[in-house]
């Protein structure tokens, strides 16, 4: 793994991404990754490790998450604003000669890979669609809006964990190792002693003002072209069986992979949820 910084403009002035960059550098075939709401790149760290024998594999942490920079005006923590970081990192990917870029997008990063597939001569050659689909109920933007943007103090790193525990317990059964490692990769320590989740509190804001009625995608989906795989936390209150269901008969007809016992969003670190992605992206 090789840590890399990106510098990306706002506007306030300029911001760095971090991003981690897996296997060979010179492979034509490259996945980018983008987390939910208020993860960051490192959420990607296991399905990375069992594709980069394959291909090139980009996780990126979004601004105001992990390692990448706070932005100074938090209206610009929106589509806008991620579709022109995003842009930017894929000039930088393909000018090192990868050829295919393929992308796995986790809720938030789900989004956003509808918005660029749907887009005229787009570079995505294939899309993940990891728990995010063409509707999404203000109720279940309501429960993450009710942590979302919170400045939670915790007295220990033990402390910690069990609040990402409780708050992420839809990711479904995961082992300590794991739930270690999400703790790990986010959550920082304060000057006081204290710790707190390494997101900026700010990324709640245009988030709240858009919480009041569901948001509806069909025309951007509906547009989408390449091959699409959908996958579900069976008990997932953010993209509903139906909606999913409905995605399966329209726009790109994605082939659906649902996980039991799993809601808002599979962590994709099982080795069924790995497996469903590297199957689709190895296809020939």
């Amino acid at each position: 793994m090789r840590d890399h910084r990106l510098h990306c403009l706002n506007s306030q002035g300029f911001h760095r991404l971090h991003y981690t960059d897996w296997g060979k550098a010179d492979n034509p075939r490259a996945v980018i990754c983008v987390h939910g709401l208020t993860r960051n790149c490192r959420d990607f760290d296991a399905l990375a490790m069992v594709l980069q024998e394959h291909v090139r594999v980009i996780a990126v942490s979004m601004a105001g998450r992990g390692l990448s920079d706070w932005l100074p005006n938090k209206e610009d923590y929106g589509y806008a604003q991620y579709m022109n970081d995003v842009t930017a990192l894929i000039a930088r990917v393909t000018a090192t000669g990868t050829q295919h870029i393929d992308w796995v997008g986790t809720s938030m990063g789900g989004m956003l890979g509808m918005l660029l597939a749907s887009r005229p001569n787009t570079p995505i050659r294939r899309l993940v669609l990891n728990d995010v689909g063409t509707v999404i109920p203000k109720e279940s933007m309501a429960r993450i809006g009710s942590y979302v943007g919170k400045d939670m103090r915790f007295k220990s790193l033990t402390e910690t964990e069990q609040y990402v525990r409780k708050v992420s317990a839809p990711f479904g059964p995961l082992t300590d190792a794991q739930w270690q490692h999400l703790t790990e990769h986010n959550v920082k320590q304060h000057e006081d002693g204290s710790w707190g989740m390494n997101y900026d509190p700010g990324i709640a804001l245009p988030f709240k003002k858009a919480q009041d009625k569901d948001i509806v995608l069909w025309n951007y989906y509906d547009a989408i072209r390449c091959p699409t795989l959908l996958m579900r936390g069976a008990e997932s209150d953010l993209l509903l069986h139906d909606t999913a269901r409905e995605m399966t008969t329209r726009g790109p007809k994605p082939k659906l992979v649902e996980f039991p016992g799993v809601g808002h969003a599979p962590a994709l670190m099982a080795d069924d949820q790995i497996a469903a992605v590297r199957e689709f992206l190895l296809e020939t």
